[in-house]
């Protein structure tokens, strides 16, 4: 069978359908959320949408082994602009809520340096990989063991910028990558149970300081707000004029959808952040638990159809990109859900694809911007003869 040569055939228009619902969810969530404020925050969500398609059309231009020759040099780029963010004066980077995340650059706006960073740091963490796995085929614990030091010293540097804003709910992204990349990169299993165990343990050991020695946790770098998420999270009731309000109101904004919601804009509870990340209580008050059920399926059919490529794709480099985005999107999406419900702490992150925000919208387009390029370019990597990603 001749492989499709044809923009219209390579295209992955499957992909498409399914931002496209998500455009339509978004929109949706973000015209009944929006009306607690001024503006109209759903033409500028639909532009910003728009703009993505662009940036996928782009992103489709470069095969997989030229974003892996850029990888380096887009890494130092975005590390460059995390130091400008850390060293810049207040006019162009202000402190909102103890914290410095945003650059405020002259006709751009407003744009979150981590964000991009994300997506260098896969670009590079799937190049490292794929590198090393090249020069070393005989694999044995001492090249497991450089190989997580590779991976351990790419990962430090923006994470240590990052912590400095402080912004954890991103640094928590940048683990989740590493995590889903070191999992499918060979290194073995005699290596990875004991470093998760005492991950496992030193999560633990950060919860019990937040909850009985915070002071010691303020000598690393992190702030007392920080800890107050963690405490609120566990008893917001206790919390109900402060931290803990945004979480009080979002479950009785779920709640008081039950299974068929109250009807569109109901807006019968006050959710901070409405449009952005609390958008998730949006679709629990209004369309109910049929509703809130249907985003989350339509993000599972997503990292589905995105899993399909990965496990198609023969080129180690184009594998460890995809598992990248996928860790990324699937981390985002249950810690953003999560804290809507207790299930997890609150944090800054929003929902891929659905909260309102441009810098949001154009990142993870470019990143599945990416995925569109190794299924466009299938023909050079995948397994050969008849075979090819449908």
């Amino acid at each position: 069978m001749k492989q499709p040569d044809r923009f219209t055939e390579r295209f992955d228009w499957g992909l498409t359908f399914i931002l496209l619902v998500f455009c339509i969810i978004s929109l949706v969530g973000i015209s009944s959320a929006q009306g607690q404020y001024e503006g109209n925050f759903v033409l500028k969500q639909a532009i910003w949408y728009g703009v993505g398609f662009f940036i996928i059309v782009g992103a489709v231009q470069f095969e997989p082994d030229q974003y892996r020759k850029m990888a380096p040099y887009l890494y130092v780029v975005g590390v460059t602009l995390l130091m400008v963010l850390a060293v810049a004066p207040e006019s162009i980077a202000q402190e909102t809520n103890g914290a410095t995340r945003w650059l405020e650059l002259p006709g751009i706006g407003s744009f979150q340096p981590s964000e991009l960073m994300k997506i260098f740091y896969i670009l590079m963490l799937a190049s490292v990989v794929s590198r090393h796995q090249e020069n070393f085929i005989l694999k044995n614990i001492k090249h497991d063991l450089w190989l997580l030091g590779k991976i351990l010293l790419v990962a430090l540097i923006p994470m240590a910028f990052i912590l400095r804003q402080p912004d954890l709910g991103t640094s928590l992204v940048f683990i989740a990558i590493s995590a889903g990349v070191i999992i499918v990169s060979g290194v073995s299993w005699k290596l990875l149970i004991p470093a998760f165990s005492l991950t496992a343990v030193g999560s633990a050991t950060v919860y019990f300081l937040v909850m009985h020695a915070p002071d010691w946790l303020e000598l690393i770098g992190l702030r007392p707000y920080q800890f107050d998420r963690v405490i609120s999270w566990r008893k917001p009731e206790l919390y109900a004029a402060d931290e803990g309000y945004n979480l009080l109101q979002a479950m009785t904004s779920i709640g008081s959808g039950q299974m068929l919601g109250n009807g569109f804009q109901s807006n019968q509870v006050n959710v901070p952040e409405h449009h952005t990340d609390f958008i998730f209580t949006t679709f629990g008050e209004d369309f109910g638990f049929i509703g809130a059920s249907f985003v989350v399926a339509w993000f599972m059919f997503l990292i589905y159809h995105l899993t399909h490529i990965a496990l198609l794709t023969k080129d180690p480099f184009s594998t460890y990109l995809s598992v990248g985005v996928i860790s990324m999107l699937t981390f985002q999406v249950f810690q953003n859900i999560g804290m809507t419900i207790q299930v997890l702490p609150v944090t800054g992150l929003t929902l891929p694809l659905v909260s309102y925000g441009g810098t949001s919208i154009m990142i993870t387009m470019f990143s599945l911007g990416l995925i569109y390029s190794i299924r466009f370019h299938h023909r050079n990597y995948m397994f050969g003869g008849d075979t090819e990603i449908k």
